[in-house]
């Protein structure tokens, strides 16, 4: 995810070895089937885009003629690329899983510039998309995505994409293979015809890992001991992903089997260890033992640490609530936090959150104090998401039943996972509002109530999020109470009234938490004005007086610990004589 990310560059003018550095954004976190507490295979995303406006998509199974041709835009700026042929039949997409529970998200690395294909017509999220409606596997969604590239051409920078169905899980790496005049003149006609558009990679993750990937290229070496079974493989490439690395000057080994994608193409700097790769780091550490071996890597200064492996084995089984907590994780409990509960290098305390210790710093990452350049730690959990998932696929259920997409239409701290089944037909209203955009509120649209909700809280965090967390886990937790209730119920159906079943009751939940969220707005506001904080009863009624008046209001004054900084910054002068 990279929209809007361009204006940001130019603004701060930060690009780190070809990599734009404003443009590290999401996070994507995949567990395999043997990895999770009841064998599904789940993956997670957050689109995290300054200022965008995102809902939830929706792409109808269809029928299609020979000769019809799918127009192409690209999904970060609209901007019209060209046309390619429909396939004869596309399945329903909801969100970003679909009919037959395949899941695809991603992360943009970006990698070395001079490798984009600017004359491509097709672009990360039109590839998502595309790919997801015509495929039927993680296996088939690869070759469809890898096959359009090739034949089209790919014009998006470096991308990770994360490739799920309920029984694999695929990392992926790719970024185009340009070749600029000069090299071009010095090539045979034999070997242009080699030269091939992309250059890619694809892993499959063992069932008993998990793994992330956060906007650094993660893939190093890749090549298999021994030749895999066809049908079977654990690795894919491109054929020509490492002769143009050779070509180009980049990589000059004497083994192909000793060839580091990232190396070659997006070296890990230092934004790509500390900014994006911690962020992977923080998910292995909270459910994988011996992490603490990989802070040197997370903390991106040493050249030499020892590199965080792609996948690791988690110390207990992981369910969906495990990985809608680490897609709220700002940190918590490390070196990186950024939750107010460390002191700076000097024993002072770090006041990045402000007096209510906001576990959330503003953009962009990197900022300038007199000639001195500086950074913002990068959690995964971040206020410009414009939507979050944990999606739940798994095989021993019909697929209309086992794909179970939990979506949240903003920042997944702030917000509950309402769940949307695969076979959808239709997108819930308050996630696909008529008439609200990125400059038109609408009460009726989850993302804009949220966002309203969220931008309350953030500034007076420690006072008012534990309001908004136990409504938020409440609702989270109805969910999952009520799965097996409704999964039975859909099984006792057929076909389209089985469809139409998981329709509704998706549609129904997220318009229930949308009333939910628009009456949090409403006691936030009543309760927390003016930075005060009015008394209720063991009911949640607010206090009045026996003349009607509501109570004397609560008035918490600073936290503690930003009172001792206050005063250690300013010494004497607010001492009462």
């Amino acid at each position: 995810m990279k929209r809007l990310f361009l204006v940001a560059l130019a603004l701060t003018g930060a690009a780190l070895c070809g990599q734009w550095a404003e443009s590290r954004a999401c996070t994507n976190f995949i567990v395999g089937k043997k990895a999770s507490a009841d064998g599904s295979v789940i993956c997670s995303y957050n689109a995290d885009s300054y200022g965008a406006f995102m809902h939830l998509y929706h792409y109808p199974a269809a029928k299609h003629q020979p000769g019809e041709m799918r127009q192409i835009y690209e999904w970060d700026t609209n901007k019209y690329l060209g046309a390619i042929p429909e396939a004869a039949e596309t399945y329903n997409v909801i969100g970003n899983i679909n009919e037959w529970q395949v899941t695809i998200g991603e992360t943009t690395f970006g990698g070395r510039e001079e490798m984009v294909d600017t004359t491509g017509i097709i672009d990360y999220g039109s590839l998502i998309y595309i790919a997801l409606q015509r495929s039927k596997t993680a296996r088939e969604a690869i070759s469809v995505m890898t096959t359009l590239v090739e034949q089209y051409g790919y014009c998006s920078e470096g991308e990770t994409f994360t490739i799920c169905d309920p029984n694999e899980a695929w990392i992926m790496e790719m970024m185009g293979a340009f070749v600029n005049d000069s090299v071009m003149s010095t090539l045979k006609p034999a070997a242009k015809k080699q030269l091939g558009r992309t250059v890619w990679v694809a892993m499959r993750i063992p069932d008993d890992m998990i793994c992330g990937h956060a906007n650094q290229s993660r893939i190093t070496t890749f090549m298999p001991a021994k030749k895999e079974e066809k049908g079977k493989e654990t690795v894919l490439w491109s054929n020509n992903v490492v002769s143009y690395a050779r070509l180009m000057g980049w990589y000059d080994g004497k083994r192909d089997q000793d060839f580091s994608y990232n190396a070659a193409y997006a070296a890990p700097d230092f934004s790509g260890r500390r900014i994006c790769d911690a962020r992977v780091w923080q998910f292995f550490n909270r459910y994988a033992d011996g992490m603490d071996r990989y802070i040197p890597w997370a903390e991106g200064h040493d050249k030499n640490a020892e590199v965080m492996p792609l996948w690791v084995k988690p110390n207990r089984l992981l369910t969906v609530a495990d990985v809608e907590a680490a897609m709220r994780d700002h940190f918590e409990g490390t070196p990186f936090s950024l939750s107010g509960e460390l002191k700076t290098e000097n024993g002072e305390y770090d006041m990045g959150g402000g007096i209510w210790e906001m576990p959330y710093r503003p953009t962009p990452l990197y900022f300038e104090v007199d000639g001195k350049k500086y950074f913002n730690e990068r959690p995964v959990s971040t206020q410009q998401a414009g939507f979050v998932y944990v999606s739940q696929m798994r095989s021993w259920l019909p697929r209309e039943v086992g794909g179970c997409f939990w979506f949240a239409n903003d920042d997944g701290n702030m917000v509950p996972f309402t769940p949307v089944y695969c076979c959808a037909t239709e997108s819930p209203k308050p996630y696909n509002t008529p008439g609200a955009d990125d400059l038109t509120f609408s009460m009726d649209n989850a993302f804009w109530v949220q966002n309203w909700v969220s931008n309350m809280v953030y500034p007076r965090y420690s006072m008012m999020f534990p309001s908004l967390e136990q409504v938020r886990d409440s609702l989270d937790n109805s969910y999952f109470r009520l799965q097996k209730e409704v999964e039975d119920k859909a099984l006792s159906l057929n076909g389209d009234a089985r469809v139409a079943y998981l329709t509704a009751y998706t549609a129904e939940k997220a318009e229930q938490m949308l009333a939910r969220w628009k009456q949090l707005a409403t006691y936030l506001i009543v309760k927390y004005n003016d930075m005060t904080s009015k008394p209720e009863d063991e009911h949640g009624r607010f206090l009045r007086t026996p003349n009607g008046l509501g109570a004397t209001v609560k008035r918490p004054g600073y936290p503690q610990r930003f009172a001792r900084e206050l005063i250690r910054q300013t010494g004497s002068r607010y001492e009462l004589e």
